[in-house]
C-alpha cells in the first residue's frame, strides 16, 4: 500500500512498551516532507541520518507536541532547514510543558491527588527527564489549520482537527481513496492515552469523543497509524474506543460512590504500572474524572489538601 501512494514509512524504535512510533517520509509540493520525528536521541539520529543523506527535505510535519512525535524536530529541523508545521495550540504546549515553570505546576498538582509519599516527586522527575530529548526545539514556520491541503506523496490531504490525545492533535485524510493517516488518534491494538495535565483542555476526554464521531461520519477505509499496522473499517475500532471509554466511565462512577481521591480511583482503574505508566495513568484517571465533573455526575472538594469526587 505504502508503494502504492508514494510514501515511506519509517519506524523508529522507542525505550517503552510502545516500542515503536510510525513516522513517514514522502515527496511534498516543494521537495520532501517528514511527518513526525521521533525521541531527540541516538536511535532517532542513526535512522534520520541516512534518509537526510539522500533526500532533501524541505518540510516537516508534526501532528502533535508528545516526545516521540515532537522530540528530534529541533535538531532534523537544524540539520536540513526545513520548515516545520503543526497546529498553534501545539506549538505553545511544545515549547512550553517541559519548562521549569512548567513542571512545578504539575509537581504542585500531583501533590493534590492524594498520591502516597515521594510519588508525585518521582512523576515529575520522570516528566523531566523527556527534557533533553525534546531539545533543541524547532522554530514553526507555519501553524497547521482545518481543512488545510498538504501535498504528501501521491496524494493530496487535508488536515483535519482531532483533539483529544493532545489539544492539538491533527490527522490527514484523502477523501478521494479513503485513506487516513490517524496519528494517535486512533489506534489498532490499544487506546490511545487520554489525559488530564492541570492545563489546557479542561475536558479532554469529551474532545477525543467527539472527534471520534468527527471522524466516523467519514467512514474511512484505510487507516495509518502512528503505533501499530495500517488496518481497515475505521468505524469498527471507533466503535471499540468509545465502547472502552464509556465503560471506565461507568467503572470510574462506581469508584467514587463514596469519596475518594484520584490515585485511589487510579488504584482501581489500573494495575501493574512502572512510574512512566503511571504519570499516564493518572492523567486518563482524571480524564475521565474531569469528565464525569463537567457533566454534573459528580462533585469535587478539596479537603486537607488533597482532591475527592463523589458521585451524584
Amino acid at each position: 500500500m505504502f508503494n502504492e501512494i508514494g510514501i515511506t514509512q519509517v519506524t523508529i524504535p522507542l525505550p517503552f512498551r510502545l516500542n515503536h512510533v510510525n513516522c513517514f517520509l514522502a515527496e511534498g509540493a516543494s521537495g520532501w516532507t517528514i511527518i513526525d520525528a521521533g525521541l531527540n536521541n541516538a536511535v532517532s539520529r542513526d535512522i534520520w541520518r541516512a534518509i537526510i543523506q539522500k533526500h532533501e527535505i524541505k518540510d516537516i510535519i508534526l501532528t502533535h507536541y508528545h516526545p516521540d512525535h515532537f522530540g528530534y524536530a529541533g535538531t532534523l529541523q537544524q540539520l536540513t532547514n526545513a520548515e516545520v508545521w503543526m497546529t498553534e495550540i501545539d506549538t505553545e504546549a511544545g515549547l512550553t510543558y517541559w519548562e521549569k515553570e512548567s513542571l512545578e505546576i504539575v509537581n504542585e498538582n500531583y501533590d493534590k491527588c492524594g498520591l502516597p509519599d515521594n510519588l508525585s516527586q518521582l512523576l515529575t522527575t520522570d516528566e523531566q527527564g523527556f527534557n533533553p530529548q525534546v531539545k533543541p526545539y524547532p522554530t514553526v514556520q507555519h501553524f497547521l489549520e482545518e481543512g488545510m491541503k498538504i501535498v504528501f506523496g501521491k496524494y493530496e490531504y487535508e488536515v483535519i482537527f482531532t483533539p483529544g490525545h493532545s489539544d492539538g492533535l491533527i490527522t490527514l485524510l484523502n477523501k478521494e481513496n479513503s485513506i487516513l493517516f490517524s496519528t494517535d488518534h486512533i489506534l489498532p491494538r490499544i487506546s490511545p492515552n487520554i489525559s488530564y495535565w492541570f492545563r489546557g483542555n479542561p475536558n479532554p476526554l469529551q474532545s477525543y469523543m467527539a472527534s471520534l464521531e468527527k471522524i466516523k461520519v467519514l467512514n474511512v477505509d484505510y487507516v495509518i497509524p502512528s503505533h501499530g499496522k495500517p488496518f481497515r473499517g475505521a468505524n469498527q475500532r471507533i466503535e471499540e474506543l468509545l465502547a472502552h471509554h464509556h465503560e471506565r466511565l461507568a467503572e470510574t462512577y462506581d469508584a467514587i460512590k463514596r469519596p475518594a481521591t484520584i490515585y485511589e480511583v487510579n488504584q482501581q482503574l489500573f494495575k501493574n504500572l512502572n512510574i512512566h505508566e503511571t504519570r499516564f495513568a493518572v492523567g486518563e484517571t482524571l480524564a475521565h474524572l474531569e469528565y464525569l465533573y463537567v457533566n454534573n455526575q459528580c462533585k469535587k472538594f478539596l479537603q486537607d489538601g488533597t482532591w475527592y469526587y463523589e458521585s451524584i
